[in-house]
C-alpha cells in the first residue's frame, strides 16, 4: 500500500519484503515512480527525509541497510530540487530532438560540455539551463544530466537527461555498450587497408597530465573500429569510427598509435603545413551518429548531426585539389 501528500509518501512493508533492506524496498517501491535512483534514496535517508515507525525499537539514526520488518512502516519526504549554482547562460546549439525525458543536439566545436579548471563559463550546461526551463530534479538538483561527452573542439550528437528516470537508464545503456556511436575523422596520411579494428587500453599519460596514452598496464579496456571512407591525394585518410568504450580522448589517441593522428590535432599529432593550407584549425572529429533507446518506453532513436561547415569546407577544399591534380596529370 502506497499513500502520498504533496512530496511525503508511506509504504507499509510486505511479508515479502521482511529482512530487506531499507533503501532496496524504497528502490524497488518507488524509483519508477518518483524517477528516484537508488543513490538518491540512499541520501535523503542519510538526510534525515526517512522514518520508520515499528513496534520493534529502532536505532535512532536510521542507516540505507538497515532490514525491516513485516508491518514496518516507513515514510518518506522528497524535498523540491534546488537549483544548481551555475548561472544559466545563452550558449547556442542546434537541437535535434527533445521531449519531457531527453534533448539530443549538436554541439558546436569550441565549447566545453561542463564546468572544470579553465572553463567556468560558457559551457554547455550553462546553455542547457538557459534552454530547459522546465527540467526535473536529478539527483536532487534542478539541472541537465550530461550522461557523456564529447572534447571541447569535436563537434556533433549529444544526449542530455532531463530527470532522473532518463538519467538512469541512458547511463545503464552507456555502461552496457548498447548505444551506437558513429563518428568521421579526417586522418593525416594514407592509411593502409580499408578496415580495422584497435584494441588498446587508455589511462593518464605517465610524464603528461592533460593527455592520455596507450598503457601496457594499468589503463582501461578501449576498443574502436575504423573504416576508410575516402583517401585523398593531399595525403589525408577520411575514415568512419564505431567506439564500443567511451575513453577520453580515445579515438584520438587510438588513430596517433596507428601513426595517422586526427588532422588539426595539436595534442596528439603534429603541425603540419597542408593543415594551415587547407583551413584546419581544429581537430578534425564529428560525432555523426548516435543510436540508444528512448529511456521511457524503449523505442529506438537514431539521429545524425549533419557535418559542420568548417569541416565541409575542409573536405572540399581537399576534393578541389584533387581534381586540379588531376587536370594537370590529364593536360600532361
Amino acid at each position: 500500500m502506497i499513500a502520498a501528500k504533496n512530496s511525503s509518501f508511506v509504504i507499509i512493508v510486505e511479508p515479502h519484503e521482511a529482512g530487506c533492506r531499507l533503501d532496496h524496498v524504497l528502490a524497488a517501491r518507488l524509483e519508477e515512480r518518483l524517477e528516484l535512483t537508488r543513490s538518491r534514496i540512499q541520501g535523503l535517508i542519510r538526510q534525515g527525509q526517512v522514518g520508520v515507525e515499528s513496534i520493534t525499537a529502532r536505532p535512532l539514526s536510521l542507516k540505507p541497510g538497515m532490514l525491516l520488518k513485516a508491518g514496518d512502516r516507513v515514510s518518506l519526504r522528497v524535498p523540491s530540487p534546488v537549483a544548481t549554482e551555475l548561472v544559466a547562460e545563452d550558449v547556442a546549439f542546434d537541437i535535434l530532438y527533445e521531449d519531457a525525458d531527453i534533448l539530443v543536439l549538436s554541439k558546436p566545436p569550441g565549447v566545453v560540455v561542463h564546468p572544470a579548471g579553465g572553463h567556468w563559463q560558457g559551457t554547455l550546461v550553462h546553455g542547457l539551463l538557459h534552454h530547459c526551463r522546465n527540467l526535473s530534479g536529478i539527483s536532487g538538483e534542478l539541472r541537465p544530466g550530461i550522461v557523456h561527452r564529447l572534447d571541447k573542439d569535436t563537434s556533433g550528437c549529444l544526449v542530455v537527461a532531463k530527470n532522473d528516470l532518463a538519467h538512469r537508464n541512458l547511463v545503464r545503456q552507456f555502461k552496457g555498450k548498447e548505444v551506437g556511436k558513429r563518428y568521421q575523422a579526417l586522418l593525416g596520411g594514407i592509411i593502409t587497408g580499408e578496415s580495422g579494428r584497435v584494441d588498446l587500453a587508455i589511462g593518464r599519460h605517465p610524464v603528461n597530465r592533460k593527455k592520455m596514452a596507450v598503457l601496457k598496464e594499468g589503463g582501461r579496456e578501449a576498443v574502436t573500429h575504423w573504416r576508410v571512407r575516402k583517401r585523398f591525394a593531399a595525403g589525408y585518410t577520411l575514415v568512419d569510427l564505431q567506439i564500443e568504450t567511451g575513453r577520453t580522448h580515445q579515438i584520438r589517441v587510438h588513430m596517433a598509435a596507428l601513426g595517422h593522428s586526427l588532422a588539426g590535432d595539436r595534442l596528439y599529432g603534429r603541425n603540419r603545413d597542408s593543415d594551415r593550407y587547407y583551413g584546419i584549425e581544429r581537430q578534425w572529429l564529428h560525432a555523426l551518429e548516435l543510436v540508444f533507446r528512448h529511456p521511457r518506453d524503449d523505442r529506438l532513436l537514431h539521429f545524425t548531426a549533419p557535418l559542420w561547415e568548417d569541416l565541409q569546407a575542409i573536405l572540399i577544399r581537399l576534393q578541389d585539389t584533387e581534381e586540379k591534380e588531376r587536370g594537370r596529370r590529364v593536360e600532361c
